[in-house]
């Protein structure tokens, strides 16, 4: 075992206990250390002991947390598995099994930061990655907002189908602030127009009083079409044309986003270029192909929250845009300053605060006892001889 180093402050924590009535809050003073040689916290409301970790991708593990996140930044950028295992020793699964760790409590930090509804989008760019694994094919759907090359969604599926559609294009619509101008451009897949409307709808009361709500689409949606036609892998020919909306409208929301002169999809492309290059399974020729599709998914989470949270965008950095080392998060608003992978794995996401269970039956005709004035002893009191 391990002695960790890391610094313990109990005003920064909160307990992580679905029960207790103070889960969640910081600084409400319930939380006292419990152990400094293997760290631990309990609360005082609950009496529950739990680990600093807890929370984290590091829980439960036994190795140095430098060394986790140390190989994390490195399959983070793209270094294979077996290069890893050579260079530290450490058993090919183990590897594995930290990339998987680490992918869902990088899933868990994008749906606390990014997928919360506080983003005005403008322009969203859409488009799916065929994938090549071993014994099977998948894909892998994406999406990203385009002033702040922001990863918005990822979806990973055996089949290219309409459940792969709606769940990309909910998840785009869990990111956005409601009613608000949008242009979405994508490529000629025919499942695209019908799950954009279907995503992006509010319920609506035509008739009042009593009845059901009607789901209405959002009327400011403009959705546009790219497609490319190639022959002996080069681009020939490119057809552009609105499904939805008007071309001045589409071309005052490219302006808006800095999206380009003319409807296009080259900003999701080149992202896709970026998640091929640093995803060992998805190189183009490789022999270290995918064998499980939670694999794929788990490696996309730790790209795209990475990528939107940690590294500083050429673009967005230039003189033309911010001017100083920008992340697409940065340049969204959703945070002031670059993140370190090590903040990533170790970020805790507050559990929703507890809420008093409502009380059923007949009120109370008498107020509760006092908990602090002792109970009046039962049974008779004993006769002095």
């Amino acid at each position: 075992m391990q002695k960790s180093t890391e610094p313990m402050d109990a005003s920064s924590q909160f307990c992580p206990n679905e029960m207790c009535c103070a889960r969640g809050k910081k600084g409400a003073g319930n939380i006292s250390i419990h152990g400094r040689k293997r760290p631990r916290y309990r609360c005082q409301m609950c009496r529950k002991t739990f680990s600093a970790r807890k929370g984290t991708m590091l829980e439960g593990l036994r190795r140095p947390a430098s060394l986790v996140i140390i190989v994390m930044t490195l399959v983070a950028y793209g270094c294979p598995v077996q290069a890893i295992v050579q260079a530290f020793g450490l058993d090919e699964r183990t590897v594995a099994s930290w990339r998987d760790r680490a992918g869902e409590h990088c899933k868990q930090v994008h749906e606390a930061i990014v997928q919360q509804g506080q983003l005005d989008l403008v322009h969203v760019q859409a488009d799916e990655i065929r994938v090549k694994g071993r014994q099977m094919v998948a894909w892998m759907g994406l999406a990203m907002m385009v002033s702040t090359r922001l990863w918005l969604a990822g979806v990973v599926s055996r089949r290219r189908d309409n459940q792969l559609a709606d769940c990309l294009l909910r998840q785009v619509r869990a990111c956005s602030q409601s009613l608000r101008t949008l242009l979405v451009c994508t490529d000629g897949w025919a499942s695209y127009p019908g799950s954009i409307r279907r995503a992006f709808r509010e319920k609506v009361k035509k008739t009042a009083g009593k009845g059901r709500a009607c789901l209405m689409p959002w009327p400011d949606i403009v959705i546009a079409t790219v497609i490319k036609r190639t022959e002996k892998k080069r681009v020939v020919e490119i057809t552009r044309r609105m499904t939805q909306g008007l071309l001045s409208s589409a071309e005052k929301l490219l302006q808006q986003s800095r999206g380009g002169t003319v409807l296009n999809t080259a900003f999701i492309e080149r992202f896709n270029g970026t998640m091929r290059e640093r995803l060992a399974s998805l190189t183009r020729k490789c022999r270290h192909a995918a064998h499980r599709v939670h694999a794929l998914e788990t490696g996309m989470y730790l790209l795209g929250c990475t990528y939107n949270l940690c590294f500083a965008h050429h673009e967005l950095s230039s003189a033309k845009h911010f001017g100083f080392p920008c992340t697409p998060a940065m340049a969204s608003g959703l945070t002031n300053h670059i993140w370190g992978i090590g903040e990533v794995l170790t970020f805790k996401i507050a559990p929703a605060p507890w809420v008093e269970p409502k009380r059923r039956g007949r009120p109370r005709s008498r107020p509760l006892p006092d908990p602090t004035v002792p109970k009046r002893p039962r049974g008779r009191p004993r006769k002095l001889a």
